[in-house]
């Protein structure tokens, strides 16, 4: 199952960590293991390539997780909460449609 967990700190997002396999079909035929990627490829590279973020991003291979954490401040503070609200929304949706395979919680 794949995990993604958002942290937060009074109404901001503060940042999150996504671990796992989903299970749902074998490497590289795994439609929600490439739907979670993809949404978090995206998030990362607009918080931190076009929003300018300098967020800290560690990535474990071996135990197949991201954890993305913001500054206690950004300039395009508005857009990248928005960026992981949107994150958030759409993998709550995922996990509607696929809730055995995909875990979405706000810690």
């Amino acid at each position: 199952m794949i995990k993604c967990e958002f942290f937060t700190e009074d109404e901001r997002i503060t940042g999150f960590t996504v671990s796992g396999h989903s299970g749902y079909e074998e490497s590289g035929k795994d439609i929600v293991c490439a739907y979670v990627s993809a949404v978090v490829t995206m998030a990362e590279a607009t918080i931190n390539d076009v929003c300018g973020a300098k967020a800290k991003v560690r990535v474990g291979e071996d135990e197949a997780r991201i954890t993305l954490k913001l500054p206690k401040s950004c300039d395009e503070e508005e857009t990248v909460q928005a960026v992981l609200a949107g994150m958030m929304v759409t993998l709550i949706g995922l996990q509607e449609d696929y809730s055995d395979f995909i875990e979405v919680l706000e810690v």
